[in-house]
């Protein structure tokens, strides 16, 4: 069978895409569990699988998540969130997370998640919370300093609990959590309705990415900038709204950009794309239905601080490696395009200035010597 270093390798040959140093910036705590885990904890919970064996499962996972749907990719999550109900569930699952991260050639991850979804089996939110850093913490020092793992605590955008969850995030800052965020359902659910927990988590100077410009456009992404104050952009994928492409007479292609585009390219704000998990919910419909017609390439080209991120590596069947090898296979990328990626993302990451600067000198050495 070949592996993994063996298939995700540039064009034009060079080093495993999984050996070089990578940094995850939009990854589900939910979304990323072993199907096996998924089994063993359904058992013991008593919680009905729709496949007893982890490849049938897998495939399960795989195809449910290949809807074209924002909203039926996300019921997916119903199953892994009701085997999350318990502290060693959590423990396990965050665990097990961060390994497949350190395997996957990950030096820095952040892991979003929403705890108020993980309240069934009588956890409090932070008895959830607390979990799952006992897990990352365990995970990590196993790895003896190979990787660095953050929490983005996240609040469920259609709930009303915004505000609760902010303080929760903001509870825990000293003790794993490195910022906040919003997912669930985006169309109708625009950020302006957690005004308020925004308001203070700025007051907190607590940072914040939000999901916007996925499975809604451009008013949802300039909600997220405006009444978020989002230093980042989850997905962000449909800024792409917001810019013209004519074809010049010299069969060059020019671009023009709106002042919401404008705003997000000249500040530098990171796109947390994932392309494979953008065309399973149809977020690229728009433009078409395969890799090769995702904007990536294009907001790259145009200067935008792109970042390559795996959403959820079980509903997606990815690693980050894999998203790499995709876009450099469809786009034509080099090393040092790769290179750009993984300085983009530490340039992005929810982390003090020297360790976001450690991260690139680590990026920067090992990139140059290949």
């Amino acid at each position: 069978m070949t592996s993994d270093a063996q298939r995700y390798t540039l064009p034009d040959g060079g080093p495993s895409i999984v050996d070089l140093p990578k940094i995850s910036l939009h990854d589900h705590l939910d979304g990323g569990l072993r199907p096996a885990t998924v089994i063993e904890l359904a058992d013991a919970g008593g919680v009905a699988v729709p496949a007893d064996e982890p490849e049938a499962l897998r495939s399960w996972f795989a195809e449910q998540a290949d809807s074209g749907s924002l909203v039926e990719y996300l019921k997916t999550f119903d199953l892994t969130t009701a085997v999350m109900q318990t502290a060693p569930a959590l423990e396990r699952v965050a665990r097990e997370f961060v390994e497949d991260l350190l395997a996957d050639g990950v030096i820095y991850g952040e892991v979003r998640w929403a705890p108020e979804q993980h309240l069934a089996g009588g956890l409090s939110l932070d008895d959830a919370v607390e979990a799952v850093q006992r897990g990352i913490d365990e995970a990590v020092d196993r790895a003896n300093g190979a990787i660095l793992v953050g929490q983005l605590v996240t609040a469920m955008r259609h709930a009303d609990r915004g505000r609760e969850i902010a303080e929760l995030a903001v509870r825990h800052r000293d003790r794993g959590v490195v910022g906040f965020d919003i997912a669930g359902a985006e169309d109708g659910f625009l950020p302006s309705r957690h005004r308020a927990a925004f308001d203070y988590l700025a007051s907190e100077y607590m940072p914040v990415t939000v999901h916007a410009g996925e499975a809604a456009g451009l008013e949802s992404i300039r909600s997220a900038l405006l009444d978020g104050r989002a230093l980042r952009l989850g997905h962000g994928v449909r800024i792409f709204e917001d810019i013209a492409l004519e074809s010049a007479a010299d069969g060059s292609a020019r671009a023009t950009l709106g002042p919401l585009a404008t705003w997000v390219r000249d500040r530098e704000i990171p796109l947390e794309l994932s392309p494979s998990s953008n065309l399973q919910t149809g977020a690229i419909a728009a433009w078409g239905d395969d890799i090769a017609d995702h904007p990536f390439d294009v907001l790259y080209q145009l200067g935008f601080r792109v970042t390559v991120n795996t959403d959820n590596r079980l509903m997606s069947g990815t690693t980050l490696s894999r998203e790499l090898a995709l876009l450099a296979q469809t786009f034509g990328y080099e090393l040092t395009d790769l290179a750009e990626f993984q300085m983009n993302a530490a340039l992005g990451a929810f982390l003090p200035l020297d360790e976001r600067e450690s991260l690139i000198e680590t990026i920067a050495a090992a990139y140059a010597e290949e």
